[in-house]
This record gives structure tokens, sequence and C-alpha cells, in this order.
């Protein structure tokens, strides 16, 4: 298939990668045109200068930006050179209500929008292990599907345009939760003196365990937090669900907590830390702590 991709960075790129690697005729664009050059050189795929470029007669666009104005932007270039029939699909976490909007805005010209927020992180994209959640034409979905599984392991289709978006932030607060507890969990077990190399042999194999405790229980122990997804970009995809949450009534008491509370980490000056950092704000005041102690 001949596919446009906007958008290479730490996700966008590996997932341009896969496609490429799959077969797939492939243009590149990102607003850096040498990180989009480099991309291509490393991949086989074609570099493409401006948006109106990779969207040139392609049946598949796919994008993965920064925030709802990248999106709206890279929309309004790229819809002018689909034909109709053609497929949009968003990977950027926005919210629900640019979604319907792009959706609205695509339909006028025969083109699918598709709202397709992924969950996986860097190493995801690069394993192509990532799920994917859909909001839009169910149908459109349908025929792209294989090319999304390329880099995906699970694509789940949710309802109409907003509903990927709206399950992000379901996924979105789901974290929040847990890693606050684990950040808890570990300051805990160190105050109280315990080995937590233990703990986690312990408590890991029962009801506690989760993604987050096998991942990041020693590193958050160990007070090692720079790699991983950024706290900068939690705040920002917790900023769209707390807008959504005053929208429709939902009551996110704990989420508007823990908000507040990377706002301490960046703070501290952890803003491109792992979301695992909450533990390095209780670990400044542990005294027997193994952490860093940064701040």
């Amino acid at each position: 298939m001949k596919i446009g991709f906007a958008g290479l960075g730490v996700m966008g790129g590996p997932m341009a990668r896969h496609l490429v690697q799959n077969g797939h005729d492939v243009a590149g664009f990102n607003r850096s045109p040498d990180k989009a050059r480099a991309w291509a050189a490393a991949t086989g795929g074609r570099f493409a200068e401006t948006v109106h470029d990779a969207a040139a007669g392609v049946e598949l666009f796919i994008l993965c930006v920064g925030n709802d104005d990248n999106v709206r932007e890279v929309v309004a270039a790229a819809l002018p050179a689909l034909g109709e029939g053609a497929v949009i699909v968003d990977h950027t976490t926005t919210s629900a209500k640019v979604a319907r909007e792009l959706a609205e805005l695509a339909a006028q010209q025969g083109v699918s929008f598709i709202d397709a927020p992924v969950s996986g992180g860097q190493a995801g994209a690069e394993n192509g292990q990532l799920s994917v959640m859909a909001g839009g034409d169910a149908a459109a979905l349908v025929r792209i599907e294989p090319i999304l599984m390329h880099y995906a392991k699970a694509v789940k289709h949710m309802g109409p345009a907003g509903s990927g978006q709206l399950t992000k932030m379901v996924n979105q607060i789901a974290i929040a939760g847990v890693v606050q507890g684990l950040a808890e969990a570990v300051h805990f077990a160190q105050t109280a003196g315990l080995d937590t190399d233990a703990v986690y042999d312990a408590v890991s194999k029962g009801a506690a365990q989760s993604w987050q405790m096998d991942n990041r229980w020693k590193t958050a122990a160990a007070g090692q937090f720079e790699f991983g997804f950024a706290v900068d970009w939690m705040r920002k995809d917790l900023g769209l669900v707390l807008d959504e949450a005053r929208s429709n009534g939902s009551h996110l008491a704990l989420t508007a907590l823990v908000d507040q509370f990377y706002s301490e980490v960046q703070s501290m000056g952890g803003s491109r830390w792992d979301t695992s950092s909450l533990a390095a704000r209780l670990q400044r005041t542990s005294p027997t702590s193994g952490g860093s102690g940064r701040g």
C-alpha cells in the first residue's frame, strides 16, 4: 500500500519503519527535515519535504505528532492531497473534541478519519507490540487494520469518532492510580527498612501484580527514572482527561491529585523522567531511602 506518515519521533519513527519492512511504499514527513531524511536513509522509506508531499496520492495517511493543534495543522495540510476514499489514522493522543471535529472535516471530502491512540510506549513501538484503541468508521478500520497490525498486537474499534481518545483517557486514568500506588508501596518498604527486591519477590506473584510493578518496581526503588514515558507527556494526557471529565461530569479526585503530584516532579527537574518518578517526590523525605534523593 502507498502510505504517508507524519511524525517520525520515538513512536512514529519505528512504527513507520515496520511498514517499510513489511513491503509498503512509505513517504515520511517530520517537522525537523533532518530527522525525516535520517529515517528514510535508515529504513529505505521515502523522504517527504512537506505534509502535502507525504499525503499526495496515498491510500492511507498516518500521523503521530504532539497535540491537538499539531494534528489540526497536519490534517489541514494533508486533506487537499488525499483522494476520495483515503483513510487518515491519527495515533496522537488528543482530545475527543478534535477527533470529532476532524472526522467531520475529512468526511466532507470523502475521506475517513480514525482516531487511534496507542498504548505500549516506545518499547511497544520498537517491537511492534502496541495496543490501538480506535474510534470512527468501522468499515474503514477493517480495510486498514492489517496495515496497523504491522506495529500493533491488538486493534480494537471502540465506537464513533472520539471513542478511541476517550478509551486512551481510561488507560491513563488507570495508569495514574497504579503508579501512585506503586510509588507509595516502594516508599513504605524503604522507610520500613525492608529489602525491596525481596518485597517484590513476595508480592509480585499475587493480587498486587501489575505491568507497572513488573517493569518499574526495581528502577523506582533505585531512584532510576531517566527513561520511559515522560512526565511532561503524562501531564498533557491527564490534562485532556480532566478537561473531558469537567465536560461529562466524571468524578476523578485521584487523577487530579496525581496530576498535581506530577507537577511537583516537574518542579524537581523531572519533566523528562519516566512516569514512575512519582516515587522521587516521596524518596526526598525518606530517611532510609535507597533512591537517588533527587530534588
